[in-house]
């Protein structure tokens, strides 16, 4: 007759420690989006801050009497007036700026137009018709922005002098041209990647050639990305200093240069430095303002795949 043995006890495996509900809240107010993004908002009105406030300070001393805005600390609650502005439109010295903004209007708007003219075929052909090796044609456009451009400046003044094209604002233009054309065949590429395929390939069924296609079909399409463009190209242009002060003398001096004659070495110019660039920065203010909308649409065009 068999004996039955009594079970052994199970040893008691403790059980996981209960989480408190105080750690999930704090885990949840950690990850909570909205405290993310109230801290991103206000880190984008500080950045906002940081670069409005020099802007708001120019403005400012631009009406202010070069005694007042010479004065250090500044003197923010100084009486304002408009002297700084009669004395750079001439009313005192005679000199009128109105054929420096004319000179850099010419040259920005010949020299986007142009850019425009050479860099959408270009892209179109390393984007949609892409070309063998496209990626060192991209690099080689990219290597001639590497060459700092006071290493250019003496050639090109030797072979200005030698063509008698001193002093000319049409040959500035292209020299703004050869600036501005890599970035904006890097800038094409990136907008033309999105015209779809299907529109190209219906426009070869209906016969059209390679400009009817450029004209009807990926120019409206790109329309945002050519704004985009087109509105940096003319800001390159329009604030270029260097070439044009080298380049250019008495008749074909451009704004920049207008207001850098106003630095000298006696007596005081702040208010009417100012002054200058307030009325300099006002064409490109108002082309960004009105191709707002082109210009947000264009930039974040080729940001997503």
């Amino acid at each position: 007759m068999s004996t039955l043995t009594p079970a052994e006890p199970r040893a008691s495996v403790p059980a996981p420690p209960a989480r408190t509900t105080g750690s999930r809240r704090r885990g949840k107010s950690r990850m909570d989006p909205t405290r993310n993004n109230t801290a991103a908002g206000i880190a984008a009105w500080l950045l906002a801050l940081l670069f409005a406030v020099p802007v708001l300070w120019m403005i400012l001393t631009s009406f202010h009497s070069e005694t007042d805005a010479a004065t250090n600390p500044p003197s923010i609650a100084a009486d304002l007036n408009l002297d700084a502005y009669k004395e750079f439109f001439g009313a005192t010295s005679g000199v009128s700026p109105w054929p420096s903004l004319i000179n850099s209007a010419t040259a920005s708007i010949f020299s986007t137009v142009l850019v425009l003219l050479l860099a959408i075929p270009a892209a179109y052909a390393l984007s949609i018709r892409p070309v063998k090796k496209w990626t060192d044609v991209m690099f080689f456009f990219l290597s001639t922005k590497m060459m700092p451009v006071v290493a250019a400046v003496l050639p090109l003044y030797l072979f200005a002098k030698t063509a008698g094209a001193l002093d000319n604002i049409w040959f500035l233009g292209l020299m703004y041209t050869s600036m501005n054309l890599p970035i904006a065949v890097w800038m094409m590429r990136s907008f033309l990647d999105e015209v779809p395929v299907e529109m190209l390939e219906a426009s070869q069924i209906d016969g059209a050639g390679l400009l009817l296609t450029l004209r009807k079909v990926v120019a409206p399409v790109a329309m945002p990305g050519i704004a985009a463009t087109a509105l940096i190209c003319f800001i390159f242009s329009w604030n270029e200093l260097l070439l044009a002060r080298v380049l250019t003398g008495v008749v074909a001096g451009t704004a920049p240069v207008f207001l850098t004659g106003f630095v000298s070495g006696q007596g005081l110019f702040l208010a009417k430095v100012c002054a200058a660039a307030v009325v300099i920065s006002l064409p490109v203010l108002f082309a960004g303002f009105a191709a707002q909308d082109k210009l947000v649409q264009g930039l974040s065009l080729g940001a997503v795949k």
